[in-house]
């Protein structure tokens, strides 16, 4: 990367930070960095060469990726992201092509239902378990194997639609990991086509609560709150046994709705519906079932979330001091430095560390600053002239003695 590029991203990313209204200090300990570091990264003396620290920052300035790097395509470093979306959006674009599926099966020979499915399932966990290096490799050929099988068992196959919507739906939230929202969202499109088509509710539940996280993403808060209602209330018609499946499902939808409304500056329907979350968790317990990973530690996180983003930083703190990670289940590993990150934020209430409270005003020119005290230390006090507290002129030297000059004449 050259200096000018290196420059370019940092006036993008201070003038979001800007807008944002937030510190280097503060922004900077939401990502996990020191303010020297982003303070370099703004005035163009370095780059920012991790991905994941780019998909953070643009997390906490609200803005898409490409906003910060100048380009859909590539990241700080010149290049794509991350290996594996072309070669994913390749296969989306080629709509059942025949092509041997990574894995196991001969070329030219159609994958079974059952490899695939396998396959699926392997890519989920790789996801899972944020080795997506792993998934990216298996996706690619996986969505040409489940085209292919759509197109020879017939588009209106239950079977073949309900892991062809598995498939889309671990697609899509790789993608939308690695910092790809455009091609995530193609992804979880076809993913809610394809569950619709298989039959299962569950399914079709699942695939709304990912995408209406994409939406909320995509700055269209109430038309994802919507979706996740409609789905909420889809899954509870069309499903009357209170399985631990549905249940996880169905409060994970109300963690989708909390999260839209809090982007709405929503307060009481973003309270009313972590409430009726908790209330469901506390039936469910920890667990992971369909990928919602849902359980009270997924309620507390997006507590504090809603909590930061509705500006009420006590509460957050509050709710994160009694969040135990340790309990974290699989399927939020990743979420456990984030967490941290901002009970850090948190902590500081919105402002720079070491500042309890707002920043002092800056003094103009001239004019000598009233002392600070600090707990701990003796107040000083400092002698100011009357004309300062009068006019709050600057001090020139020699005043004083012409003052007492003139006023030993008078005298």
């Amino acid at each position: 990367m050259t200096p000018s590029d290196r420059e370019t991203a940092g006036q993008r990313i201070a003038r979001a930070r800007r807008r944002r209204g937030l510190s280097q200090a503060v922004l900077a300990g939401l990502v996990g960095r020191s303010e020297s570091w982003l303070s370099q990264v703004e005035r163009g003396k370095r780059g920012v060469d991790s991905h994941s620290v780019l998909l953070r920052l643009a997390e906490v300035l609200r803005v898409d990726i490409e906003e910060l790097t100048g380009s859909a395509d590539r990241d700080e470093t010149g290049s794509r992201a991350h290996p594996a979306p072309p070669l994913i959006e390749q296969a989306m674009m080629g709509y059942g092509a025949p092509s041997p599926v990574d894995g196991g099966e001969e070329p030219g020979r159609e994958p079974s239902l059952d490899f695939l499915r396998a396959q699926a399932r392997s890519a989920y966990q790789a996801y899972q378990a944020t080795r997506y290096d792993a998934a990216g490799r298996i996706l690619p050929g996986l969505i040409r194997g489940v085209e292919t099988a759509a197109r020879t068992a017939g588009s209106a196959s239950p079977a073949a639609c309900a892991v062809r919507a598995r498939v889309y739906d671990t697609t899509a939230a790789l993608l939308s990991r690695v910092g790809e929202p455009f091609l995530a969202w193609a992804a979880a499109d076809r993913a809610m086509f394809a569950a619709g088509q298989s039959g299962d509710p569950l399914l079709a539940a699942a695939s709304a609560w990912r995408m209406s996280y994409m939406i909320t993403g995509r700055k269209h808060a109430q038309e994802a709150l919507e979706l996740a209602m409609a789905a909420a209330a889809a899954l509870e018609r069309r499903t009357r046994a209170s399985s631990p499946e549905r249940l996880s499902v169905y409060g994970a939808l109300h963690l989708a709705a909390a999260t839209a409304a809090a982007a709405s500056f929503d307060r009481a329907a973003t309270e009313s519906l972590l409430a009726t979350a908790r209330g469901i968790a506390d039936r469910t317990g920890e667990a992971n079932h369909m990928g919602t990973a849902f359980g009270p530690v997924n309620v507390a996180i997006h507590a504090i979330s809603a909590s930061l983003k509705l500006g009420d930083p006590r509460t957050a703190t509050e709710t994160g001091e009694a969040l135990d990670l340790a309990a974290m289940p699989a399927g939020l590993v990743g979420r456990r430095t984030q967490v941290n990150q901002r009970g850090r934020a948190a902590d500081r209430g919105g402002h720079p560390p070491r500042h309890h409270g707002p920043p002092p005003p800056r003094p103009r020119p001239g004019h000598r600053a009233a002392p600070v005290h600090r707990p701990g230390l003796p107040l000083r006090r400092l002698p100011v002239s009357r004309s300062g507290l009068r006019g709050h002129r600057a001090f020139r030297p020699g005043r004083h003695r012409l003052h007492r000059h003139r006023a030993g004449h008078r005298r």
